[in-house]
């Protein structure tokens, strides 16, 4: 009787915690779509690993003392029912998941291949060159060109047009929720919406050679006066 009461009490400390835990404020719109799906799957896999734990110490505490252990019959009803069940939560997962991955943030590519090339007409559109082993982000509209260091405009839709010099590499920010492998001959997209003002950090997020470890950039995310005003100081500083 002790031992169920530590388990329970224990049980319910466990789920008032993941109540209470408020996760951070997304930075981008990319990162809360994946907190978003990841809170839904957590909201899952709680209760479930809940009943299999508590299941498992009931039937250790209830069974401890038996020494003529004998065969379960058979329950085609129960084998239905969590059948059934586990059916119905991959059908959740696989739908919840499938909404995610269509959206235009986290595949942009397949977004515009469905609505052409004009998809992301309206969007601020920065060329990002990977090399061996660093990083170059030009902005077309401004003839302006870094490196190690990509500005984005806050509240602004983004698209990245990613290309490598050489090897596989892989963009990776991981607080915006960006993350696409880029392929040699090949032109890369990806896309994001930053919401926060601030500074992150880029990394490169596939194995590409000795200097893989120092493959990293700087990511400033300003309001959009501060983003035109830097944009028009680069723009006169290399003119």
């Amino acid at each position: 009787m002790r031992l169920r009461r530590r388990v329970i009490q224990a049980s319910l400390v466990v789920v008032g915690l993941s109540l209470l835990a408020a996760p951070a404020t997304a930075q981008s719109v990319n990162r809360a779509a994946i907190d978003d799906l990841n809170e839904q799957l957590l909201y899952v896999a709680l209760p479930l690993t809940l009943f299999v734990e508590l299941t498992l110490v009931y039937v250790i505490y209830r069974f401890r003392n038996n020494d003529d252990p004998q065969p379960t019959v058979d329950d085609p009803a129960l084998e239905v029912t969590w059948t059934a069940a586990t059916g119905a939560i991959l059908v959740f997962v696989g739908i919840s998941a499938f909404v995610v991955m269509a959206n235009p943030y986290i595949t942009p590519a397949a977004a515009q291949a469905a609505d052409g090339d004009d998809a992301f007409a309206d969007d601020t559109e920065i060329d990002v060159l990977a090399y061996q082993w660093g990083w170059e982000f030009s902005y077309a509209e401004a003839n302006v060109t870094t490196e190690e260091r990509l500005v984005l405009p806050a509240d602004r839709n983004v698209t990245f047009r990613l290309q490598t010099t050489d090897v596989i590499h892989a963009i990776y920010i991981p607080q915006l929720g960006v993350k696409q492998d880029i392929f040699p001959g090949r032109t890369m997209t990806a896309r994001t919406r930053a919401t926060d003002p601030g500074e992150y950090r880029l990394y490169c997020a596939e194995m590409c050679g000795a200097g893989h470890s120092k493959m990293d950039a700087t990511v400033v995310v300003k309001n959009q006066s501060a983003y035109d005003a830097w944009l028009e100081n680069r723009t006169a500083t290399a003119g």
